[in-house]
């Protein structure tokens, strides 16, 4: 049988409530919607590079998710030393060694740096800081960053999407 992405339900929020309250959930819902995005579509689809020359795909989306989750939650602000995933900040290999053989554990993989990104931090203060590139940095920026980052490559991905099988509103 060939592995399909599976369907996602996007989760709703709150409207109103402190940094927590609506931080958490927004971010919650921004990584939900990549994978809705991705939901139905096969390995060999989330890999397809549908935009020539742009060497994005899905599948290099979801490994850059996990990657960036990967480094700003538990590297950075909590500390943990534990490897980079596909080469680390700056290294293109998150996108550029894919291989739909790889797509379903990847998807797995993005989920669970998900829950590990969440576990890491889920004591933390949202004015808690760590240095970033000699400045200080708080948690609660690191929430807005994420958010950014899943919103921008969730309007690429949006885009590859309708690209490979016309689908578009996920």
């Amino acid at each position: 049988m060939n592995w399909t992405s599976p369907e996602v339900v996007v989760p709703d929020g709150p409207l109103t409530g402190d940094d927590r309250a609506i931080l958490i959930p927004y971010l919650n819902a921004q990584r939900h919607t990549l994978l809705n995005i991705c939901a139905g579509l096969t390995a060999e689809q989330l890999s397809t590079r549908a935009v020539a020359p742009s060497r994005l795909s899905l599948h290099g989306l979801v490994r850059h998710a996990a990657k960036v989750e990967r480094v700003w939650f538990r590297i950075r602000v909590a500390g943990e030393e534990i490897p980079h995933l596909y080469g680390g900040p700056g290294d293109p290999s998150d996108f550029e060694d894919i291989d739909p053989a790889s797509a379903e554990a990847e998807v797995e993989q993005l989920r669970r740096e998900w829950t590990l990104a969440d576990a890491a931090v889920a004591d933390r203060s949202f004015d808690v800081e760590f240095s970033h590139r000699g400045d200080p940095m708080s948690l609660r920026m690191v929430y807005v960053h994420m958010i950014g980052e899943y919103a921008r490559h969730n309007g690429h991905a949006d885009l590859l999407r309708e690209q490979l099988d016309g689908v578009t509103g996920r």
